[in-house]
Order: structure tokens, then C-alpha cells, then sequence
């Protein structure tokens, strides 16, 4: 959802030129500035990386659950994919941000005894790293999905359904707690453009950082 909505605030940013999305399967969206690359091994940019230049942000978006998945299963997708990605793409690009969709409760100190949020804390701190000009590591806990957005994932798409209409409800006491798929992608902009004054971003921070300027 996240993914699919930072893909609509690009497109539909004036000072963005170029969108290019790399994924196991195409989009299927069209747009003048769209560039879709279907690349199917996810752990090997090789064979793309002449395409991978040149860029001035990252957002990485791709996420699992850990629903019944062994911690190596889990840590293959979440963290060895994420950096096959960030290192390829620090060596073409070193003046670009990078922005990792993480994910509220992540264990920095890699030791709790959450299996997700320990990978996830081990794939944010490898991040932070890497020589980028800047790493921001976004931890959105509740999000409400906008303009038709679904998850891809089946468990996601049914939790949602019951969902969606109470999350908006929950938005109006909670602005800085449920976040929306319009201002996650609004924040991300944001940090690419302008940056941020920390690079761990929670929910009440992309709320911010995803507001409309006044």
C-alpha cells in the first residue's frame, strides 16, 4: 500500500521528471513519466544497473509479513533483499536518500524478542551505514489506504476491509497516529526534497512531514 501510494504523489509532483519502479511484476500504470522495469531476481541488480543511475531518492517500500515465516525466510526478504538494493545503489548513486519503509515497535538493538523487529532494527542499522547522503527509516503504525489503494497481501486486504472506515474515524482525534497512503508518500517527497532533522521518522513525524503546505 505504501508502495502504490508514494507511486501516486510522484507521478503527480511537478518537480518530479523521471519515476522508475523496480519489482517482480509491473505496475500496470501508464504515465508519461513512469518508467516500469520488471526484474525478477530481487538479491541481483546487475543486469539493470545501467538504468540505476542517476537517480536522486530511493523509496523502498517492499515488506512481508512475518506471519508463519521462519526468522531466515523472514530476514532473506526484509533484510537481505533491502540491501542487495541499498548497496547497488549507493555505489551508482552516493548523493541519493534513501528512505526505508520500517515499521512502528522495530528493536534497534537487534536483541528483543520480537523476530520482525529484530530484523527489521538490524536492516535499518545497516542502512544507516551505508555512505548515502541521507537515510531516513520511516515507522508508520496504522495506515488509512486512499484513492482505491489495496494491499497486495490477501490477510492485509482482509483485515483492511472492516478497517478502512474506522481508521478515517480514528484520524480525527489521532491525526499524528493514523497515517494515510496520501501522506506517507507526501512525507517521502518531503525528506528527499528538504531532508529532515532525524533520520528516524514515527508516526506523528511523517504526519507532519506529509502535511500540506500552508
Amino acid at each position: 500500500m505504501v508502495g502504490q501510494g508514494v507511486l501516486r504523489e510522484s507521478l503527480g509532483a511537478g518537480d518530479v521528471a523521471l519515476v522508475q519502479t523496480i519489482g517482480r511484476s509491473a505496475t500496470g500504470q501508464r504515465h508519461p513519466k513512469l518508467r516500469d522495469i520488471v526484474h525478477r531476481d530481487l538479491l541481483d541488480y546487475g543486469p539493470i544497473e545501467s538504468e540505476l543511475r542517476d537517480l536522486d531518492a530511493c523509496f523502498f517500500c517492499l515488506g512481508v509479513s512475518s506471519l508463519r515465516m521462519t526468522e531466515a525466510d523472514y530476514a532473506r526478504i526484509t533484510y537481505d533483499i533491502t540491501l542487495a538494493a541499498a548497496r547497488t545503489l549507493v555505489r551508482l548513486n552516493p548523493a541519493m536518500t534513501f528512505v526505508y519503509v520500517s515499521g512502528a515497535g522495530t528493536d534497534s538493538t537487534e536483541r528483543g524478542g520480537t523476530m520482525w523487529a529484530r530484523v527489521k532494527g538490524k536492516t535499518e542499522n545497516e542502512l544507516l551505514r551505508l555512505p548515502f547522503k541521507a537515510v531516513y527509516l520511516f515507522r508508520p503504525g496504522a495506515i488509512q489506504p486512499l484513492h482505491g489503494i489495496r494491499s497486495k497481501t490477501p490477510l492485509y486486504r482482509l483485515l483492511y476491509l472492516p478497517l478502512t472506515p474506522v481508521l478515517g474515524l480514528l484520524r480525527l482525534p489521532f491525526p499524528n497516529q493514523v497515517v494515510t497512503t496520501e501522506s506517507i508518500g507526501q512525507a517521502m517527497l518531503n525528506v528527499a526534497r528538504h531532508g529532515a532533522p532525524k533520520p528516524v521518522l514515527e508516526a506523528s513525524d511523517i504526519a507532519a512531514l506529509g502535511r500540506p503546505a500552508l
